[in-house]
């Protein structure tokens, strides 16, 4: 065995369609055979007839990488690239549907909030649970007990049930309990983002100790800086393939170059393929406006900037909710404006074509790269999702007048201001003197 993971030609595949839906427990089917026993013989028919019309999708296809022992290996990719997928196979949450996974050690995961605890068992309860699970002997467990609970941050709340905790409370425990139990490999997923930003900083220098300590890290994140920052290895999946697997600095670069580039004010959608979603709604096209609703193929610090999004509707559609996201150069989140905060819904929409457009009065953007995201959903299903349909280049602006231009280095986003000086209110002008250190 090369490494402490070893992964050949692993695939998943799931079935989606018809039969797809609500599973019975054990019990229910057994008390319907009890009282009806013919009826529950012809539904039993009836799912085999109706399983015939499930299709297939291959979540993971011909995946083989190895992992040496000690490596922080970060994984990236769209949303329905494979990641997750790739790590509840590694920690057996699901079985492959081909392929082998050798792992030379006990592996932990922190896969997402609300997994891995019993809700009615206290936070003491817990972390001995988890432990024994790991196959952790008691005495091991109380040599970590005190660490676990002081880097979590919930003494105060040890002996409450974990399902009346907060969703970062529950993160804390459950990172703190994956990192102190001296399992081989780590594997966590995007669920960090859920704590305070000083627990992701906490949680990062965390793993940075155990890859050092001799333990092997698999780091899932949407944050390229931190993957960056943190892995030594980067493996892009895409389409349940390893696209690339290689050094964090090419890896990301390839990753973020992958997106469509906003150098016309139109952007082809329908050529995306990597995308998620019922597909019952597609984005087709992208156009960037002016105030006026002309052609704007450059984008300036403090312009208004209106983005009209064209799509196709295949199916009569309730209660539908379109969203436009605005990511940093490195995937951080700036803001996400949708239709669901203003209460704008479309109430129905037809099948067929149309169009949607959001306004943004003030672009209080640094000049940079970023990329733009966009939704559709309706209730709690997603339609169409593309974590980057386009880039966009924001260039500096002369919003003050003073021929100095908003520039990069001064942070990530632009506010306007002005100062007061004795109750007096100073106007901006242009002069040949700089301030120290600016």
């Amino acid at each position: 065995m090369s490494g402490i993971i070893e992964i050949r030609e692993l695939g998943k595949q799931y079935c989606i369609g018809a039969a797809n839906g609500p599973s019975d427990s054990f019990r229910e089917v057994l008390m319907r055979a009890v009282s009806n026993p013919l009826r529950s013989f012809a539904r039993i028919a009836k799912r085999a007839a109706k399983a015939d019309t499930k299709r297939s999708i291959w979540a993971l296809r011909d995946v083989s990488f190895d992992v040496e022992e000690g490596e922080i290996v970060g994984i990236i990719g769209r949303n329905g690239a494979g990641k997750s997928t790739l790590l509840k196979v590694l920690s057996r949450i699901t079985e492959p549907t081909v392929g082998t996974v050798r792992l030379r050690g006990r592996l932990a995961s922190l896969l997402e909030v609300g997994t891995g605890f019993h809700p009615e068992l206290t936070g003491r309860e817990n972390i001995f649970l988890n432990g024994a699970i790991l196959g952790m002997r008691r005495a091991e467990i109380i040599s970590k007990f005190d660490e676990i609970v002081d880097f979590a941050e919930i003494a105060t709340f040890l002996d409450t049930p974990v399902k009346r905790y907060s969703s970062g409370m529950y993160v804390r425990l459950a990172f703190a309990v994956a990192a102190f139990l001296d399992e081989e490999i780590l594997v966590v997923d995007e669920v960090l983002a859920v704590g305070d930003q000083g627990f992701q900083k906490k949680g990062l220098r965390k793993m940075d100790e155990v890859s050092k300590s001799g333990r092997t890290v698999l780091f899932v994140s949407h944050n390229m800086a931190a993957v960056e920052s943190l892995c030594n290895r980067v493996l892009w999946i895409s389409g349940g393939r390893v696209k690339q697997d290689a050094s964090p600095q090419e890896v990301i670069h390839a990753y973020l170059d992958s997106y469509g580039a906003a150098k016309n004010h139109v952007v082809d959608l329908s050529a995306i393929h990597d995308r998620s979603g019922t597909g019952d709604v597609r984005f087709t096209k992208m156009e960037l406006l002016d105030e006026d609703g002309g052609e704007r193929c450059a984008v300036r610090s403090g312009d208004a900037l209106r983005v009209q999004l064209f799509y196709e509707c295949r199916r009569d559609i309730s209660n539908r909710h379109f969203g436009l996201r605005i990511f940093s150069d490195m995937g951080l989140l700036i803001t996400d404006v949708h239709t669901w905060s203003t209460g704008q819904a479309v109430p129905l929409a037809r099948k067929g074509k149309g169009n949607i457009e959001v306004k943004i009065d003030f672009l209080n953007l640094m000049p940079g790269t970023y990329y733009v995201g966009i939704w559709a959903s309706s209730f709690h299903e997603w339609h169409d999702v593309l974590d980057n349909a386009a880039k966009l280049e924001v260039e500096p602006s002369d919003y003050y007048g003073t021929g100095r231009g908003i520039e990069s280095r001064f942070g990530l986003m632009f506010l306007p201001f002005q100062w007061i000086v004795n109750g007096v209110a100073v106007p901006a002008m242009a002069t040949d003197t700089t301030p120290s250190g600016v």
